[in-house]
C-alpha cells in the first residue's frame, strides 16, 4: 500500500540515525535513554537496562546482562556467551559499542534475554514494566561459567540493643561558594501521538550539585553555589518556568545568607506530568524531561486473565496468539463507511464482536482498500488477482489461497464479466458498486442498473449521476458498448461471484480479504514474495510489528509479532504449530484487540500507536450464543 507522508516528528526521528524513544510500561523515558543505531544495529545503553529489570556489569572487557535465570556475557576474546539458556539458531549479536561515554549493547541481546516489548513502532519502543529494578552491579564473570547471583550484603552480627540517645541538632550543611553560572535555559517540546515530552535544559558554566524538590503540580531544582539572571516564562505546553537568584542579600534564610555567596532555584509547574532529572557533560547540563499523557482514554494492554469464554491467549517470545473456539465465534470482515477509517476497537464494538485485527492494505490518503474486500457475498473492493486471501464461509473453517474473483452477469443476452468494482466509472468498462446510500456512481449518458442481490431481475434503471441505496448492487455501463444488457426494470439478470480458484472451496465464502503474503500453509513456511509481486527492497518488507490471521489447533487465530521480518514471522508461526496464516497490513496499522464481551474490559496488544483502518477481521459470537462475558 502507499505509505503516508509522516509528520515532522517522524522526519526528526529518522534524522536521528535511527534512534527511537524508549518507554517503560507506557511511560516515555528521558531522551538519554533512547536507542541508538551503532555499528549497523539498534542498541541500548547498558546503564539504562536495570530500568527494564536487567542486572548488569557495565565493563567493556566483561559485560554481563542477567534477567531471571538467563544471562548473556561478553568479552572481547570470546564474544557473546549465553548462560542458563540457548540462543536460537541463527541469532547474531553485534559487538558492544562505546559512544558518548556510555557502553551500548544490541537490542537483540535484550530481546534474547526475554525482556518483553509491548510496543514496537517507528516512533517508539515500549518495554513492559519490570517487577523488580536491580540496584546492585554484577560481580566479574565467574571462571566456571555458572550464573552468579546478584551480590548480597553479609548478615550483620548480633549486638546488644544500644540505650536510646538523643542526638544533638545537626549543623547546617555547608554550601559552596559560587562555582558556576547558569548560562542558558533551553526548552523543547515533542508530541508522540498522545504523549507529550517536554525538555528543559539548564546549561551551566561548570559542574554543580543540585537538589530536587517535588510538590503537587511541579518541582523545583536548587543549585547551591550557582549564580543566574532571574527570569520567568510560560512554555508552549502551558507549563510555567521561573529562575530565581538568591545568595548574600537574597537568600531564603539567615543561615543561607551567612554561608552562601550565590544560589539559584529553578521552578517548573508541570500541571501533572511526570518529570525525570539527569545530567549531561560537555558542557555540564541539568536536564528535566517531563512526560504528560494527553489522552487517558487509551485502553490498557490485553489482560490474559480477563478474556471472554472460549478465547485463549498464548505467547512465545515476541509472538502473541489469540485463538477462538469455532463453536462459539465466527470470523467476519467488517468495514468502515467507504472512504473512512476507524480504530479496530470501534469496528469490533459496532459489529458486536469480542476481538479483531486490522485488515488489508489501503491508501492512507483516501482510506480506500487496494485489494479484495468481500462482505456478505458481495465484493466491495476489486481484487489485484495475485495476493494471498483469507475467506470465511457461513459454516466451516477459514479458507486460504489465491482466488481471482469477478462478478459475472447472466441473462437472455448470455453472460459478461464485470471489469471492476468501485464508484469511479469509465465509459469503456462495466463497473459494479455495492451502494452505501451516500456515494454516487454514473456519469453523463451512462446507464446504471440497480439489483437486489437475492433477486434475479433488474429493480431499476437510471442514467447520469445517481446514489444507489445501501445494499443495492449497481452496474454502470455505456449502453452503446454493452447493448445486450437489460434496459428496463423487471428484465431477467443474475449476478454471481466467480472466484476463479481451485485451491479451496471459495464458492462457499461469504466474506474475504486479500493482503499477503501467505506465511504458512499446511504447517509449513510458504513465503513466496515473487509469486505475490511483493518488492522486498521496500519498507513493506522491513522489520516491524506484524499481524496475521490463521488457524491453530483448528481454531481461528489472530497472530501478532512484536518485531521482525515477514520471514521471522512465518518461521515463528510454523514453530508455534499454526497450520495456515496470511499476513495482514503490518507496521503502523498492525492492531490486535480483544474485549471482555459487553463487560467493558479490553485492550490492545500494540498500545495506542496504531492508525485507523478501513476494514478489519472481527470475531463475533455465533447466533444464539449472545454476548460473551469474561472469566471470573
Amino acid at each position: 500500500m502507499k505509505r503516508r507522508v509522516w509528520t515532522a516528528l517522524l522526519a526528526l526521528l529518522a534524522g536521528a540515525a535511527g534512534a527511537r524513544p524508549v518507554a517503560i510500561g507506557g511511560a516515555v523515558q528521558a531522551a538519554a535513554v533512547e536507542s541508538r543505531m551503532l555499528g549497523g544495529q539498534e542498541t541500548l545503553a547498558v546503564w539504562t537496562l536495570p530500568r527494564l529489570g536487567v542486572a548488569v556489569r557495565n565493563d567493556p572487557q566483561d559485560v554481563r546482562l542477567l534477567y531471571g535465570a538467563r544471562e548473556l556475557r561478553f568479552t572481547p576474546a570470546r564474544g557473546w556467551r549465553a548462560v542458563g539458556f540457548t540462543l536460537p539458531a541463527g541469532t547474531r549479536l553485534g559487538t558492544p559499542q562505546l559512544a558518548g561515554g556510555s557502553l551500548y549493547v544490541p537490542l537483540a541481546a535484550v530481546r534474547a534475554l526475554g525482556v518483553r516489548v509491548i510496543a514496537d513502532a517507528p516512533d517508539l519502543l515500549d518495554f513492559a514494566a519490570p517487577a523488580v529494578v536491580p540496584a546492585a552491579t554484577l560481580p566479574p564473570s565467574p571462571e566456571s561459567g555458572g550464573t552468579a547471583a546478584l551480590p548480597t550484603a553479609p548478615a550483620a552480627p548480633a549486638t546488644p540493643a544500644p540505650r536510646p540517645v538523643t542526638p544533638p541538632p545537626a549543623p547546617p550543611a555547608p554550601v559552596l561558594a559560587s562555582t558556576a553560572h547558569l548560562d542558558t535555559v533551553r526548552v523543547s517540546r515533542t508530541l508522540y501521538r498522545t504523549v507529550e515530552v517536554q525538555r528543559v535544559v539548564l546549561e551551566l558554566s561548570g559542574r554543580a550539585a543540585y537538589q530536587v524538590g517535588r510538590g503537587e503540580g511541579g518541582l523545583s531544582i536548587t543549585l547551591p553555589g550557582v549564580s543566574a539572571t532571574p527570569s520567568a516564562q510560560t512554555l508552549s505546553s502551558g507549563d510555567t518556568l521561573s529562575v530565581e537568584a538568591g545568595g548574600a542579600g537574597g537568600a531564603a534564610s539567615p543561615i543561607m545568607a551567612q554561608t552562601t555567596s550565590a544560589q539559584t532555584t529553578v521552578r517548573l509547574k508541570t500541571g501533572g506530568g511526570v518529570s525525570e532529572i539527569f545530567t549531561l557533560e560537555d558542557p555540564y547540563r541539568v536536564v528535566i524531561d517531563t512526560t504528560t499523557q494527553l489522552d487517558r482514554s487509551v485502553p490498557p494492554p490485553i489482560n490474559p486473565d480477563a478474556l471472554p469464554d472460549g478465547v485463549s491467549y498464548r505467547a512465545r517470545g515476541g509472538l502473541h496468539l489469540l485463538s477462538f473456539d469455532p463453536a462459539r465465534y465466527q470470523p467476519r470482515v467488517v468495514t468502515a463507511p467507504l472512504g473512512t477509517a476507524r480504530d479496530v476497537a470501534s469496528l469490533v464494538r459496532d459489529a458486536g464482536g469480542v476481538a479483531g485485527v486490522n485488515g488489508g492494505y489501503f491508501d492512507p490518503a483516501s482510506s480506500l482498500p487496494v485489494d479484495l474486500v468481500a462482505v456478505g457475498g458481495l465484493m466491495t473492493a476489486p481484487s489485484l488477482e495475485k495476493r494471498a486471501t483469507v475467506g470465511f464461509p457461513a459454516q466451516g473453517s477459514p479458507l486460504f489461497g489465491y482466488p481471482r474473483p469477478r462478478y459475472v452477469l447472466t441473462g437472455t443476452f448470455g453472460s459478461v464479466t464485470v471489469n471492476t468494482v468501485g464508484t469511479k466509472v469509465r465509459p469503456e468498462l462495466l463497473t459494479a458498486f455495492v451502494g452505501d446510500g451516500r456515494s454516487a456512481v454514473g456519469a453523463g449518458d451512462l446507464t446504471t442498473l440497480y439489483l437486489t442481490p437475492s433477486r434475479a431481475s433488474v429493480a431499476r434503471v437510471t442514467s447520469g449521476r445517481n446514489v444507489p441505496p445501501a445494499g443495492t448492487l449497481a452496474l454502470t455501463f455505456d449502453p452503446d458498448r454493452f447493448s445486450g444488457l437489460p434496459s428496463a426494470a423487471g428484465q431477467p439478470l443474475t449476478v454471481t461471484l466467480n472466484w476463479q480458484a481451485q485451491d479451496a472451496p471459495w464458492d462457499t465464502a461469504q466474506d474475504a480479504l486479500s493482503a499477503g503474503p501467505l506465511l504458512v500453509q499446511g504447517g509449513q513456511v510458504a513465503l513466496n514474495p515473487a509469486r505475490e509481486a511483493f518488492n522486498t527492497a521496500t519498507n513493506i518488507w522491513r522489520p516491524t510489528r506484524q499481524v496475521a490471521f490463521g488457524v491453530l489447533g483448528g481454531q481461528p487465530t489472530i497472530a501478532y509479532l512484536e518485531h521482525g521480518t515477514p520471514e521471522a514471522f512465518a518461521a515463528a508461526l510454523a514453530a508455534a504449530g499454526v497450520r495456515d496464516a496470511v499476513r495482514l497490513d503490518s507496521g503502523s496499522s498492525a492492531t490486535a484487540y480483544v474485549t471482555g464481551g459487553f463487560a467493558g474490559l479490553g485492550g490492545y496488544l500494540n498500545t495506542v500507536w496504531s492508525r485507523p483502518v478501513p476494514n478489519a477481521i472481527v470475531l463475533v459470537p455465533k447466533a444464539g450464543l449472545g454476548a460473551s462475558t469474561p472469566r471470573p
